[in-house]
């Protein structure tokens, strides 16, 4: 895809895949609307991009984890006059621990922003980029949505959704001009296990700048999902080929807190 003279609105674009995902793209000559919590950081990214590449750099400090906030992302956009070319919902976060023992208000706030936001803003900025006849959305999944992961099993239930919900709008916008991509990291060097803990971190991690390669290759392609990184690959193809009471004491033995692999 050619991002050049684009706008491409990114969540989670403070930190890691979302950052690099914005600096990426503003090499490529796209402009961007980013969305995250901290307006410090956002407003850091804009003046480092800005800089680099004189690309416009438009932030929108909001917490995607609120009811309603994709109406006000919209709304934001809308007010910026500015049209949206490319989506790219990285925004989520996990928690770890038995359903039983964890919050209920993090947890709903937890498929609020990984499903519920994720699905709200593609359907409020999509048909645009239907109607233009190009565009893409990009949903960051992982290599949880293949299996359910006891410890984790609300943000691999929302993961699945994700895969799940991309893969079959991509078919969708077959014909479109408009792509859907979902791209499946595993491990990545983020500060997303600063929050959730070291204890959920399986494999070597791969670094955001990877993930991101990876998506814009899959983009080229066409292709409805990726998974990033070779082993990452053979892990999300394991439970298809594993009876499913084997591939639930797998993915338990790996989340104990002194973990057996």
């Amino acid at each position: 895809m050619d991002f050049t003279r684009r706008t491409t609105l990114i969540t989670g674009a403070s930190t890691g895949i979302g950052a690099s995902f914005a600096r990426e793209l503003a090499a490529r000559g796209s402009d961007l609307v980013v969305v995250a919590r901290s307006e410090d950081r956002l407003t850091s990214l804009r003046e480092e991009l800005a800089a680099a590449h004189g690309v416009t750099v438009h932030v929108v400090p909001l917490d995607l984890a609120r009811p309603g906030a994709g109406a006000e992302v919209q709304r934001r956009v809308e007010e910026l006059g500015v049209t949206v070319d490319v989506l790219i919902n990285n925004a989520g976060f996990a928690t770890f621990g038995a359903v039983a023992e964890g919050d209920p208000t993090r947890m709903a706030e937890e498929v609020h922003l990984n499903c519920l936001t994720l699905t709200d803003l593609t359907a409020r900025l999509l048909p645009g980029m239907v109607e233009r006849g190009h565009g893409a959305v990009v949903n960051v999944a992982s290599t949880a949505a293949f299996q359910p992961i006891p410890r984790m099993a609300v943000y691999g239930a929302t993961k699945a959704y994700v895969l799940s919900f991309t893969e079959a709008l991509a078919n969708e916008l077959r014909g479109s001009g408009v792509r859907a991509l979902a791209v499946c990291p595993g491990a990545t060097d983020t500060p997303f296990f600063d929050v959730i803990g070291e204890q959920a971190a399986v494999g070597v991690r791969r670094r955001p700048e990877q993930v991101v390669a990876t998506t814009l290759a899959a983009l080229r392609k066409g292709r409805p999902s990726v998974v990033d990184g070779f082993l990452n690959r053979i892990v999300a193809m394991t439970p298809r080929l594993l009876p499913r009471r084997a591939t639930l004491a797998v993915a338990e033995r790996v989340t104990r807190p002194n973990p057996v692999v």
